[in-house]
């Protein structure tokens, strides 16, 4: 015979053979007695032989069948074994969760013991970096990801959008008198190479004043040359949430616009360990979820 008749035929007639009976072969497949008797017929007229003999309700198998069945049980025997040790193996590898660092270092800390304490945290391998890591060659399992779009040629979930609002150290809101957004036109400001004043004022209509003061490359270091007190920081809002809970910044404006990067969760669909990271994904989706506000400028 040049190839294996059909598995689905091949497990047909081992339950039938096994129970010896059609229904009850049915039953445990969860296909109809029709099902199977047509398995059955297709195979009996493939392999040129007769399979089985009626005998009262039952449905005896022939020798040759018994022993094939037989056959097709330790198949599915080593076949389960197989399964079994890859899928211990996958779940004995480190998940390896591969975060961009201001993520990593401002919004995941607070929410960390109640990942370790959730199975989705089980044996997590958590690499900061900055550079979106290959999931092919970097042997990266998961990405948290910050962009304008999702991934391309991944599979990837949003986790969340930031807000963007005007935050500096207490003492500077004590000397500067800020109480719309055309205000902050005349105070000192603090800037971000890849993040522009112009996405905070053109939401409210106004043109960005000319350049002045120092530019940063670093979002941190634009948070920390606010909190020094250096000027008014546009702040993306899942950075700045422990500085304003301790008072080390303050938030000028209840007005806030959404910025044009997003937070996003992106895996290999083909990963063997694929459950474990669709755990992972749905404990940081639910954990954006669970906080009063969520979605809300300040809820990160």
């Amino acid at each position: 015979m040049k190839r294996l008749p059909p598995y689905f035929a091949l497990r047909a007639l081992e339950a039938a053979a096994r129970h010896q009976s059609y229904s009850r072969a049915a039953k445990e497949l969860a296909v109809t007695h029709g099902a199977v008797s047509q398995q059955i017929r297709r195979l009996e007229a493939e392999l040129g032989a007769r399979l089985f003999r009626r005998q009262g309700n039952g449905m005896i198998p022939l020798p040759a069948a018994a022993r094939l069945a037989e056959r097709i049980a330790a198949a599915q025997a080593i076949l389960s074994d197989a399964v079994q040790e890859f899928a211990s193996s996958a779940s004995a590898d480190a998940l390896v969760v591969s975060i961009d660092p201001q993520l990593g270092v401002r919004w995941l800390p607070r929410r960390l013991t109640r990942l370790l304490a959730d199975p989705a945290g089980a044996n997590l391998d958590l690499r900061f970096e900055e550079r979106l890591a290959d999931f092919v060659s970097d042997g990266v399992d998961v990405g948290l990801r910050y962009g304008r779009e999702q991934p391309i040629g991944v599979e990837s979930a949003l986790l969340f959008r930031e807000q963007l609002f005007p935050v500096c150290s207490p003492t500077l809101a004590g000397h500067e008198a800020i109480c719309t957004p055309q205000d902050l036109l005349a105070a000192p400001l603090l800037r971000h190479t890849h993040r522009p004043w112009r996405l905070w004022f053109s939401g409210f209509g106004l043109s960005e004043p000319p350049a002045s003061g120092p530019v940063f490359e670093d979002s941190m270091m634009v948070i920390e040359a606010a909190a020094q007190g250096m000027g008014v920081a546009l702040a993306r809002s899942s950075l700045v949430q422990h500085d304003l809970e301790t008072g080390r910044l303050v938030r000028l404006l209840p007005e806030a616009v959404e910025n044009d990067f997003a937070f996003y969760v992106a895996w290999r669909g083909d990963n063997p360990k694929l459950a474990r990271i669709h755990a992972l994904r749905d404990w940081l989706v639910a954990e954006i979820g669970r906080e009063p506000g969520a979605g809300e400028p300040d809820s990160f």
